[in-house]
């Protein structure tokens, strides 16, 4: 091939395309080519987030970190996506990382289906996600911590803290023989059906009393929930105001009745106390009453000389005496 001029000149084009093709894809690809809605989200911390990180909706990338900027004691990013990603007005935005190396991005939800699309220059609602490196040093405190106890609990400590406890039970060693001893003879016990434990556990009498204790009872359940059953029918009768019982609770001409006949009588119970009519003037009468005494002293002093005389002679008598 001849080193001509024009052989040098396509040589450097060539490597000047090559060159942009790299930078294009450095920052992002030709997004920043594409027409896109910049949305804009306030952080507290953005981690090492920088521009031309991606933005995705769940997982799926829909554009990229435009500028990021401080304002008003945060940080201010501008993030440029796809018109055709449906990005709410409700939608929050996150600063998430890929993995341990620090790849970062923004993750924006779906925000809800009724909110409206965010517009032009709209700001997101923000999540703060905890602090990597935070979450690092809280780890190696941690750490700290286990190897600090691993180190408490060697051999020399662990026999100083364990000496008491070995002391006690090599001073006591007959005693626990004893109770776990007895122990096991209990349990042999109750295991032949020894003692009250033992037939409790072991005697079939108990099992099948308790069943036909447990059956009764059932038994009288049934026979309670057909009671409360008839006893809300026959409250059910009387609010449909059926029967004798529903009739006088629920018929108004029957309480009108009542009613009147309570008034009439209360009526004549006031006539009565005031000596109206016939039982009136009985009850409140005195002359009456000395009328009724001098009868009955007449008809005693008619009957003291009966006993001697016939039949017509005591009538004759009794009349003359009355009259």
């Amino acid at each position: 091939m001849k080193n001509t001029l024009e052989t040098r000149l396509g040589i450097f084009f060539a490597l000047v395309f090559l060159a942009a093709v790299f930078i294009v894809e450095i920052l992002g690809g030709l997004e920043f080519l594409k027409s896109g809605t910049r949305l804009r989200a306030r952080f507290n911390n953005i981690q090492e987030l920088k521009a031309g990180d991606a933005v995705k909706m769940a997982g799926v990338q829909i554009g990229r970190v435009e500028s990021i900027e401080l304002a008003e004691n945060q940080v201010e990013v501008v993030l440029k996506v796809n018109r055709k990603a449906r990005v709410k007005t409700d939608s929050q935005a996150v600063v998430k990382f890929l993995g341990l190396m620090g790849q970062n991005y923004v993750a924006i939800d779906f925000g809800t289906a009724t909110a409206p699309n965010a517009s032009e220059g709209a700001m997101l609602a923000t999540v703060e996600q905890p602090d990597l490196s935070m979450l690092m040093t809280k780890l190696d405190g941690v750490a700290s911590g286990v190897e600090g106890l691993t180190k408490g609990l060697s051999g020399d400590n662990l026999s100083s803290l364990m000496g008491p406890f070995t002391d006690f039970f090599k001073e006591n060693k007959e005693k626990f023989g004893m109770i776990i001893g007895n122990v096991q003879t209990i349990s042999s016990q109750i295991a032949s059906g020894q003692g009250t434990v033992g037939k409790l556990i072991n005697d079939d009498t108990l099992y099948t009393s308790a069943l036909g204790a447990v059956t009764n009872l059932n038994s009288t359940a049934g026979d309670v929930k057909e009671m409360v059953a008839q006893a809300k029918g026959m409250v059910a009768q009387i609010n449909a105001g059926q029967g004798s019982l529903g009739k006088l609770v629920k018929d108004e001409k029957l309480y009108s009745e009542t009613t009147e006949a309570m008034t009439n009588l209360k009526e004549v119970l006031q006539k009565v106390n005031q000596g109206q009519g016939t039982v009136g003037k009985l009850v409140n009468d005195d002359n009456m009453l000395k009328n009724m005494k001098l009868t009955l002293q007449k008809l005693d002093k008619a009957t003291e000389g009966l006993e001697d005389q016939g039949p017509l002679s005591v009538i004759g008598i009794i009349a003359g005496k009355l009259f």
